[in-house]
């Protein structure tokens, strides 16, 4: 098949036709280009993260395990109601 008559090919089909088939062609590039070798990224240092720190001064959460304890109690007594 010539470079023409695949032009001539595409050029005849409607216009959903042709933007599938050039999705198709971005596709085939995306998967088939030669793979570029990326330096790792470094870790994010965790601590200077924005939402750490973020319910230090809660009262309520001062012992997190009883905090999960009654919203699991409430929850689940709610729903068996």
């Amino acid at each position: 098949m010539s470079v023409k008559t695949s032009w001539q090919d595409l050029n005849s089909l409607p216009p959903e036709a042709r933007r599938q088939v050039m999705d198709f062609i971005a596709f085939l590039r995306q998967r088939y280009a030669p793979s570029r070798s990326r330096k790792a990224a470094k870790p994010a240092k965790l601590a200077s993260e924005a939402f750490i720190g973020m319910w230090r001064n809660r009262e309520d959460l001062q012992d997190s395990g009883a905090w999960v304890r009654n919203v699991r109690e409430r929850e689940w007594v709610r729903r068996r109601a």
